[in-house]
């Protein structure tokens, strides 16, 4: 059989798989996720062999430290699937809620109807667990998935997948609604983005240059974003004291995420005394700083920056910092600069703090606090499948509410249209 008709059987497959979950409860989906919860307790030597043959065939090909580490199925990453697939199953499903039910004029009671998207296309890079939490995610919200992970991890999303599908077929669900692409040829993505009648959203998960292709040659509506680069500004009425470790942890928590802090911009009414304090706190840290003439002023600390690293995501140890006159300078500087992830500002003025949250367009705006709590876990979503900013249909974390669409309910006694 041809590639492309590998591919269409699969998607087709998937399409009918999602046509029989609808009709499945609340209690037969969360009992297969916790059912493949047990699977990966009980199969894990098995995971962790398949595992291992990405892992040599990655230092075979000269996979870098950080890429083979987030392809290692460790001991904490299972017990972290398992937790996942527990919480995912504990929280309240989404599908069938009715709501804003309205009586009209003429009877008729109008209402939405929460429904799955249907058929879902995740491509994603590196780590096998995504495998797992997408397929929970997407079970939990009545979708089928087609799941295209990186070919460094092939032997272990092919393993995944057949727990996933026993655990399926233990509450009599269509093993269909779960599809791992069997095959590593780029070619086989190519041809699945082209599957418009058969496939109702793509997911990209990776790199901006995986989400960059996606986007470009995909005829299917595609959720992303290209890249993270988020920003703290420090109002000139600032509690300092709270500053200093918000803008630590935002760097130094995970550097390599794209809820990491990319850019740092400081009022110039504290700059002279706040940034010097603040930047001997990063380098210690081992953060390296590349400033704008004002900051570099203020400090020998901070290294002169290039005109491409303003708005870089540096997925480092790396933060460019920029004195501004004030908050109309931060807003025009995020505008041009920033990804419409997660923007921050540390103000005391409560006028200020309402100004950037209303004008500033990102998917998650905060105020006082870490850029790295714009997570699906931490603000409340239980999980996430992915962040998006774009605004259709979401904006920001992707969890069980985002994986779903609302249809009209119309309830009559009779009546016709007049």
């Amino acid at each position: 059989m041809g590639l492309e008709n590998i591919i269409t059987e699969l998607a087709t497959k998937a399409q009918s798989g999602s046509f029989s979950l609808m009709a499945v409860s609340s209690e037969k989906k969360n009992g297969a996720l916790l059912k493949i919860a047990r699977l990966l307790a009980e199969e894990k030597d098995y995971i962790q062999l398949e595992n291992q043959k990405d892992i040599i065939l990655g230092r075979a090909k000269g996979l870098s430290a950080p890429m083979l580490d987030r392809l290692t199925l460790t001991d904490s990453v299972i017990e972290s699937m398992i937790g996942g697939l527990k919480e995912i199953s504990a929280l309240p499903d989404p599908v069938g809620r009715i709501q804003d039910l309205v009586k009209r004029p003429n009877g008729l009671m109008v209402g939405r109807m929460s429904v799955p998207l249907g058929v879902i296309a995740m491509i994603y890079e590196s780590r096998p667990n995504v495998t797992v939490d997408a397929a929970a995610l997407c079970i939990k919200a009545g979708n089928a998935v087609i799941l295209r992970g990186g070919s460094e991890a092939i032997h272990s999303n092919l393993a995944l997948a057949s727990l996933l599908q026993k655990g399926l077929e233990s509450q009599k669900i269509d093993s269909n609604v779960v599809q791992v692409v069997p095959v590593t040829d780029r070619e086989a993505i190519t041809h699945l983005l082209s599957l418009e009648e058969l496939i109702d959203l793509v997911i990209p998960r990776g790199g901006e240059g995986l989400i960059r292709f996606v986007s470009k040659n995909s005829s299917i509506p595609v959720l992303k974003h290209y890249k993270g680069v988020c920003h703290i500004y420090v109002d000139k009425e600032a509690d300092l004291g709270k500053a200093v470790p918000i803008i630590i942890n935002s760097k130094t928590d995970r550097p390599g995420v794209c809820n990491a802090l990319e850019g740092l911009l400081i009022h110039q009414d504290i700059a002279e005394s706040f940034l010097p304090a603040v930047a001997e706190k990063l380098v210690e840290k081992n953060v390296k700083l590349l400033g704008c003439k004002r900051s570099t002023a203020f400090t020998s600390l901070v290294d002169l920056a290039s005109e491409s690293d303003w708005g870089r995501e540096f997925l480092d140890l790396t933060l460019s910092v920029k004195v501004v006159d004030g908050f109309s300078e931060a807003k025009d500087y995020i505008r041009k600069n920033g990804s419409r992830h997660t923007e921050s500002i540390i103000t005391e003025n409560y006028s200020t703090a309402q100004r950037f949250v209303t004008e500033i367009d990102a998917s998650a705006v905060m105020v006082n606090t870490s850029t790295r709590f714009n997570d699906g876990g931490e603000l409340g979503l239980g999980a996430e499948i992915g962040i998006s900013t774009t605004k259709l249909h979401a904006y920001g974390p992707m969890g069980l509410e985002e994986l779903t669409t609302r249809k009209f309910v119309v309830y009559g006694q009779g009546q016709v249209r007049m």
